[in-house]
């Protein structure tokens, strides 16, 4: 009898037994003590878990157990007819103090193209909607928030095609969206759709205003993950901790994805016009 697990790359053997031997822990981020929030991106998958059942109370569970201060999530409405909103948000607000970002759409759509950013502590100061170019119907967020304990923060919430010829259109036009605006520290967050780490990664077009992308942190399929579709990219590499993924037994099974998430910190001296542009973290 062949023993279990031969023949399996060491580095998918190696995550299974960090799996085993880390079960049922819930990942924290380091806060620091300094001004700031936990930033979290997560792509719902309509509520569809990986044992195939509709149940938007468990991902409510996973979004309440991440506690992020904002959290930018995607596919959270129907993608055909009238779109409807699948999240009970007046419960989410109610329980775990995140309230959505006001966008316009679809009468009964929570977001724009399925993308939410959810916040708390805190208020929103701007808020913009763009369709992105493509075959497929896509779009971002962006919206600046004034943080209750000083500073504002300026986040992108966006989900990229599956196709690499729109992302690469998608990722240009992101940064002309970014690129048209002051210093303000921004975080762009969301399944980005980019498995590909080279040079071939529509991701790549960000390294000119940003920097080299660090290390991609695998989030999909949320059962073993391992490509990273879901990012956390800042424009400055001294605001944001290493990302990590929020890797709990019930993520697992809520979505196909894992959330991801991280600290941004906010010093009250670094959160003006005068902010240092140019770089990432991921």
């Amino acid at each position: 009898m062949q023993k279990l697990g031969a023949g399996l790359p060491a580095s998918i053997l190696e995550r299974l037994r960090v799996r085993r031997d880390h079960a049922g822990e819930v990942p924290a981020v380091e806060h620091g003590g300094r001004h700031g929030m936990v930033v979290a991106s997560y792509n719902v998958h309509k509520c569809v878990g990986t044992d195939g059942r509709f149940d938007p109370e468990r991902i409510g569970r996973v979004i309440h157990e991440i506690g992020a201060d904002v959290i930018a999530l995607q596919e959270v409405d129907k993608r055909f007819g009238d779109r409807q909103g699948l999240l009970d948000l007046a419960r989410l607000e109610r329980e775990a103090g995140l309230t959505p970002v006001p966008v316009f759409g679809r009468a009964k759509s929570h977001g724009w193209h399925g993308n939410v950013v959810l916040f708390r502590r805190g208020a929103v100061r701007d808020v913009h909607q763009f369709t992105l170019p493509g075959l497929e119907p896509r779009g971002a967020i962006m919206t600046e928030i004034d943080l209750e304990a000083g500073g504002s923060l300026r986040v992108v919430a966006a989900h990229f095609g599956l196709l690499r010829h729109s992302r690469t259109l998608q990722a240009r036009m992101i940064l002309d969206i970014m690129n048209a605006r002051d210093a303000t520290p921004t975080v762009l967050m969301g399944d980005l759709n980019e498995w590909r780490l080279n040079d071939r990664s529509a991701l790549s077009m960000f390294e000119a205003a940003f920097g080299p992308m660090p290390r991609a942190v695998p989030s999909f399929p949320s059962r073993l993950p391992l490509l990273a579709l879901d990012r956390i990219i800042a424009n400055r590499t001294d605001i944001v901790s290493p990302v990590i993924v929020h890797d709990t037994p019930l993520a697992r099974i809520a979505s196909d994805h894992l959330p991801i998430k991280a600290f941004v910190r906010l010093d009250r001296e670094d959160t003006g016009d005068g902010a240092q542009e140019g770089r990432a973290a991921a």
